[in-house]
């Protein structure tokens, strides 16, 4: 059996200035340059329960099918129950099936904190099935420390419900988290619904691992300590890198649920706009996925 091609998209924190100048030209400009998918990045969703551009969701439907792009995902942050309901009916006006949390932090070594967090993402998880629809977890790099023997991810993933909690990894965050991320998509392939690329550069001023010199791998992370262990310039145009990133297209095929990669810069020494037109023609050169 030869398996499908995987479709390709952009995830919106890409291009998070442009669209904070220009929202409607800036998505024009994202189906201009060939991408059809796209994934949200809410940073204010109680104040605004859509994608975070203030705009209404029969508006930012009308704006996505003008331009034939099509919504496959967002992150909602704060991710709080609260405000869920309203999320997911904006959501479900656009056609999106999936929400997710982009970004959480645990104190270090607080494992009650987690499970208190797990129960969270079960009740989220709830929340969206009932309408049909998916919740995601999306990694970054401090799900790799150890609570105990176990990574904060594996703990995540042992104390959610597989039903209702699924999983955007991010194989950048995870490589820089010190673990393999081919091994950590097919250890957890059932609940694989996304897949975010991002790629290291060759000459990046830091080491790829974080945990080697850069933080402590018992440092306590919150906001303001992952951002300042981020070295802006460890990003380079996605296809222009060192991250395996063949290897990973095929070990994504090998997941049943899995429908989108999402192609994400969050820093470039390049225009936004000219970035993800880099990375699009760069990742074109990998076999097993499409754009259309």
């Amino acid at each position: 059996m030869v398996a499908l091609a995987i479709k390709t998209g952009i995830q919106l924190y890409s291009v998070r200035d442009s669209l904070a100048k220009d929202p409607y030209g800036t998505l024009a400009m994202l189906a201009e340059i060939g991408y059809k998918y796209v994934e949200g990045a809410n940073h204010n969703a109680v104040e605004d329960p859509g994608v975070g551009f203030g705009v209404s969701a029969d508006e930012m439907k009308r704006i996505l099918d003008d331009h034939g792009l099509h919504m496959v995902g967002c992150h909602v942050q704060p991710l709080e129950l609260g405000i869920i309901e309203r999320v997911l009916d904006y959501h479900q006006v656009l056609g999106n099936r999936q929400v997710g949390i982009g970004i959480d932090f645990f104190p270090y070594g607080d494992i009650d904190y987690v499970l208190r967090r797990c129960e969270l993402y079960n009740q989220i998880g709830e929340k969206c099935q009932e309408r049909g629809m998916r919740f995601y977890y999306h990694n970054h790099y401090h799900e790799f420390q150890k609570f105990g023997e176990n990574y904060v991810y594996d703990i995540i993933m042992e104390n959610t419900d597989p039903s209702l909690v699924f999983i955007e990894i991010d194989t950048y965050w995870a490589a820089r988290g010190g673990v393999d991320p081919i091994a950590l998509m097919e250890k957890y392939k059932e609940r694989l619904v996304l897949l975010h690329q991002k790629d290291f550069p060759k000459d990046a001023p830091q080491p790829l691992v974080v945990f080697e010199n850069i933080i402590d791998s018992q440092a306590d992370i919150d906001m303001k300590a992952f951002g300042a262990s981020v070295d802006p310039k460890c990003f380079t145009e996605i296809g222009t890198g060192t991250l395996p990133i063949q290897r990973i297209i095929d070990a994504a095929a090998a997941a049943p649920h899995l429908e989108f990669i999402l192609l994400e810069q969050d820093h470039s020494q390049l225009d936004e706009l000219e970035s993800i037109t880099v990375s699009m023609n760069a990742f074109r050169k990998f076999s097993g996925i499409e754009w259309d």
